[in-house]
């Protein structure tokens, strides 16, 4: 038996995601949908593993707007449902969104944003705190693993009981983290679905699940807010520590009130500072925020990464003189917080102890000295592309065809473990400028292809993996076919959502719950839009670079290279070698090559490596993927591939 189904009152140890979905379960949901995305994957994929024991359907949808979308429908027919992603995924979903706060909802429907402070897997750190008081949802900040189970089965019932989406939001420390949790009881009834729409237009049980007529439903909707105000002034998610007229009141939320909490009393400074920790962020609760207030003249806020909490406090404060008279605010905006970056217990304290006149250090000066003597003797790390990854083969003749080219082409890039090609050249041969949101690469492109009559001349490529082409470049493929873009697009296609833990997608004939099921041929979807295309293996280093060289002289259409590789991490291919790989030391000239270690410096595959003894090149075993790759690009064929008796038959 899975932990996720262990019996009430048992205390088992879960990921925070894992509480997610516990609480989701405890709560009767139905259906589960979202797009794999760091650090909220583990939500959905610890569902799928329960669902059929469970009748629950869940889903990896193709983009986070159609997961959405689907959570939707099953709420519109009484079911209790929820669609998860991390902050960038917010963006997509908004657009239907923006909606559904004004329609409603029936079965209770939680949108789960599991963040990530200081962008430790992300290409930002946006979050997502702003949508609700932008579209007026009510918001949840689970501060510990206890509070994800308990509060997500809240948020469920806070949906049913106001008509509306809730937002469940999440970061990194939580998501990603462990904790102990003591579970709750699961639901014995099971729900059937009905979609009534008969009713009248303002019946949102009854009537047309609608977002118009836009004024109407608009008060409707900030009706439900008064309504979730008086809920959040009793919620047990909101809670007070320490003194009762405090010197300094410390307001919080998330996994911040543990680095609060932690700085209070690495400082001890238990009996001066008191710790508000509100669970409840969107609407705040105004009597309870006020109360607290009114007990000190200082206020820290300690949040990440905007200063959300920090300006509605200041708001609530300034809606009454006598409130706010004779107060003084710390946080962001004062510059007592970052205003980017994770934060963490050191930070706050540092914080406290700037507002208290406190001297504080952290670390000895002598153990600093010995840290910096350390780090200085450390070997650099920086950021590659694994050993045997197809991407490295793509960009190397990637970025060769568009030196042979001469016309000073590049790469519009994408989202995705290729995104460091927009890095350095040793990572990614610095072929790709551009680099913004998935799909964007594909539509810049289309627009840079259109500048010709502006005097612009360089051919431009633009790259997008497999899971991104189907959620977002398909529009932007059909605006640059439309208009007639001269536009090179390459799809390194890795069989799989690598980045993210290999989660199926529509060009996988599996779905979430292991099921067979149809896929969706990315070259046969270029073809019915009418593009010229072309499959290649990248590690056909040859017949992809003779196709982009010819794609590169084509003027005036839309030309698709698809370059299908398996990951070298992928389930069925990892630990499996196609080719044994050795440097013969007798063919290998070194620095007398005249190739300026072409192998070791540029290819820079992290199984080549440089024996200072022999001064020549050579194989790590151990770190080796066997793809071959590497005996392709040695001018002095020094580097021999032997193939392995039962390889792994992989590629395109």
């Amino acid at each position: 038996m899975t932990r996720l189904l262990s019996p009430a009152g048992s205390r088992v140890l879960f990921l925070g995601n894992e509480a997610i979905a516990r609480g989701a379960l405890e709560a009767g949901v139905s259906v589960a949908t979202g797009y794999p995305g760091t650090p909220s994957s583990e939500v959905i994929e610890s569902l799928a593993t329960v669902a059929r024991g469970r009748n629950l359907y869940v889903e990896w949808s193709v983009n986070e707007k159609v997961a959405l979308e689907v959570a939707a429908a099953a709420s519109f027919a009484g079911l209790r449902s929820m669609a998860v992603m991390k902050q960038n995924g917010v963006n997509v979903a908004s657009d239907f969104l923006l909606h559904l706060t004004a329609s409603g909802t029936r079965g209770g429907l939680v949108l789960v944003s599991c963040e990530d402070p200081g962008a430790l897997s992300s290409v930002n750190e946006g979050e997502s705190r702003y949508f609700a008081g932008m579209l007026e949802m009510p918001l949840l900040e689970p501060a510990d693993f206890q509070e994800a189970k308990d509060m997500t089965k809240w948020a469920f019932e806070l949906s049913e009981a106001i008509g509306n989406v809730v937002m469940l939001r999440s970061v990194t420390r939580m998501s990603h983290a462990s904790g102990n949790v003591i579970c709750g009881k699961f639901p014995a009834k099971t729900r059937k679905a009905v979609f009534r729409c008969d009713g009248p237009i303002m019946d949102s049980q009854t009537g047309p699940m609608i977002s118009t007529p836009v004024v109407a439903k608009h008060l409707l909707r900030q009706q439900k807010l008064k309504t979730v105000q008086a809920l959040f002034e009793k919620s047990p998610f909101n809670c007070y520590t320490g003194p009762a007229r405090p010197d300094l009141l410390l307001v919080t939320a998330s996994a911040c009130s543990l680095y609060a909490a932690e700085a209070v009393e690495m400082l001890g400074l238990q009996k001066r500072v008191g710790i508000l920790k509100i669970g409840t962020t969107w609407p705040l609760p105004p009597r309870l925020v006020s109360g607290h207030l009114r007990k000190a003249g200082k206020i820290l806020i300690v949040e990440e990464v905007m200063a959300f909490l920090e300006e509605n406090v200041k708001v609530l404060a300034a809606g009454d003189p006598k409130l706010s008279k004779g107060k003084t605010f710390f946080g962001k905006y004062d510059g007592t917080l970052p205003f980017a970056g994770e934060l963490n217990p050191d930070i706050v304290a540092d914080a406290l102890a700037k507002i208290f006149k406190i001297r504080r250090d952290a670390l000895s000066p002598s153990y600093l000295e010995e840290a910096r003597k350390t780090a200085a003797m450390l070997p650099p790390r920086e950021q590659t592309f694994c050993a045997g990854c197809p991407h490295r083969a793509s960009f190397w003749s990637i970025h060769n065809a568009i030196a042979l080219d001469s016309r000073e082409g590049f790469v519009c890039g994408d989202i995705g473990c290729y995104s460091m090609a927009a890095l350095t050249p040793a990572n990614g041969y610095w072929t790709m400028p551009t680099l913004h949101s998935m799909g964007s690469g594909t539509g810049l492109a289309g627009g840079f292809a259109k500048l010709a009559p502006f005097g612009f001349k360089k051919p431009v490529l633009t790259v997008c993996g497999d899971s991104t082409f189907y959620h977002a470049v398909i529009p932007a493929l059909i605006n640059a076919q439309h208009n007639r873009a001269d536009v090179t697009f390459i799809v390194l296609d890795n069989q799989g959502t690598a980045m993210t833990g290999f989660q199926p997608h529509p060009g996988i004939e599996v779905n979430a719950l292991k099921e067979s099921v149809p896929a969706v041929d990315i070259a046969a979807v270029c073809r019915a839009i009418g593009a010229k295309v072309t499959v290649c293996d990248p590690f056909d280093l040859a017949a992809t670079g003779a196709v982009l060289t010819d794609f590169l002289a084509e003027k005036g259409l839309l030309k698709v290279l698809i370059l299908r590789q398996a990951c070298a991490l992928s389930p069925e291919k990892k630990g499996k070698k196609t080719f044994e790989m050795k440097v013969d030391e007798e063919l290998c000239l070194g620095d007398a090559c005249g190739c300026n270690r072409l192998c070791t410096r540029i290819f820079r595959c992290p199984a080549l490596v440089w024996d200072r003894k022999k001064k020549k090149a050579a194989i790590d075993e151990v770190v080796c993927a066997g793809c071959g790759v590497c005996a392709s690009i040695c001018p002095q064929k020094a580097i021999v591939k032997t193939p392995v008796a039962s390889a792994f038959a992989s590629g395109g």
